[in-house]
């Protein structure tokens, strides 16, 4: 069968190449792929010239064939999938009962494929944050997948978020979502915040720290720019501004969450309060080409590709 196989070459990162289909164990379907959403971890793993990553995440599919101990969806039911491994850039792939989320009549393949990876991240970020009704949040590096259901999700529980950008870069489908914007992190009030999302790094990361209330969360969750923070802790002692600093991973290990969380992100995509923007659609021959353009902040929103 065809897949997304890497060349080891920068500049072209991967191409259509010819591998096994895959053999499903007891508790896992097989999956004819249809769609496939790009996301910056598929460029970050095909970067690395020795990589035998294959690319493709998060994808949308039929099931071919039923898992084989009745677990998980029926044979033609379509489903959501997400492998943090990667390799769903395939006609076929093999994935486990928790691996999949049953797709509503409702919504449309690419929609659920751009899903999973922002979403997941998004979804669990908050529910660490706890409840966030009446609360302020202040968020970095929330521009792209992970932002625009963040951003969705925390106003719809009843939060006030703040989303700082850099000049230049596009704000208002944030500004759309419902999210305020700070293009200046000097000027934002100092001691506003209950919660910081922070996912940028460097200096820009390190200074939204200040920029907590006193007994604030600051929840570390990326470090887009490659800089580490640096917090300046007789600063925070002088200032009063006692914080708690923890490091989010959105994976669970196991992926036993993985489906019902899919299927209520789904489900809000159903009922319409839930939007997901794709900003291109295409076939997956040019995927390479894509991800050097997603890795230097060329395209709003996500990146589906059709398996034709």
């Amino acid at each position: 069968m065809r897949a997304l196989i890497p060349t080891g070459n920068p500049e072209t990162l991967t191409a259509l190449g010819e591998v096994d289909l895959p053999s499903p164990r007891s508790g896992e379907a097989l999956v004819q792929v249809t769609d496939i959403a790009l996301n910056r971890a598929d460029f970050l793993y095909l970067s690395d010239p020795s990589s035998t990553f294959r690319p493709g995440i998060d994808a949308a599919g039929v099931v071919a064939k039923a898992a084989a101990d009745g677990s998980g969806p029926a044979e033609g039911t379509r489903v959501v999938l997400h492998l943090p491994s990667g390799g769903a850039g395939a006609e076929y792939v093999a994935a486990s009962a928790d691996r999949l989320a049953t797709i509503p009549g409702d919504v449309d393949s690419a929609t659920a494929a751009a899903l999973p990876l922002g979403g997941l991240v998004a979804q669990r970020l908050l529910a660490l944050a706890g409840p966030l009704r009446g609360r302020s949040l202040l968020a970095t590096g929330v521009g792209g997948g992970v932002g625009q259901v963040l951003i969705q999700l925390a106003v719809a529980e009843g939060a006030e978020i703040t989303a700082v950008a850099a000049q230049g870069q596009p704000t208002a489908h944030m500004e759309a979502l419902g999210a305020k914007v700070a293009l200046d992190i000097d000027a934002v009030e100092s001691g506003a915040f209950d919660v910081v999302l922070e996912s940028v790094g460097g200096e820009l990361g390190s200074k939204t720290a200040h920029k907590l209330r006193p007994g604030g969360q600051f929840l570390w969750f990326g470090q887009a720019s490659g800089d580490p923070i640096t917090l300046d802790f007789f600063r925070q002692l002088q200032d009063g501004s006692a914080l708690t600093l923890r490091h989010f991973v959105y994976s669970d290990g196991d992926g036993s969450r993985d489906a019902a969380d899919m299927a209520a992100l789904l489900d809000l995509a159903s009922q319409g309060r839930l939007q997901v923007e794709i900003g291109h659609r295409g076939d997956w021959a040019g995927a390479g080409p894509l991800l050097k353009r997603m890795s230097a902040g060329r395209l709003r929103g996500k990146a589906v590709l059709s398996i034709g």
